[in-house]
């Protein structure tokens, strides 16, 4: 284990909100002046934050005995009937 305590009352459901505003924050992030592969880099790096970040943002989660759980539906979404 880490040692790493949380607080008595840790709010879970401000801890998910915090990864929606880390998601928007890098979806408008600006690309720096880069070129050619670091450029490629870059753009992939933001890419893959986005899509932690707003899979975490999109989490239900819950202490249970002392456990963070975070769940996240993964299935693809409904297709609407009509």
């Amino acid at each position: 284990m880490t040692g790493f305590e949380p607080p008595a009352e840790f709010d879970v459901e401000g801890m998910v909100a915090r990864f929606r505003e880390r998601a928007k924050a890098v979806r408008s992030r600006g690309v720096p002046p880069l070129e050619g592969a670091d450029r490629r880099r870059f753009i992939e790096r933001m890419q893959i934050d986005y899509q932690d970040f707003a899979m975490l943002g999109d989490a239900t989660g819950s202490l249970e005995d002392g456990v963070l759980v975070l769940r996240v539906d993964l299935r693809p979404a409904a297709e609407p009937t009509g």
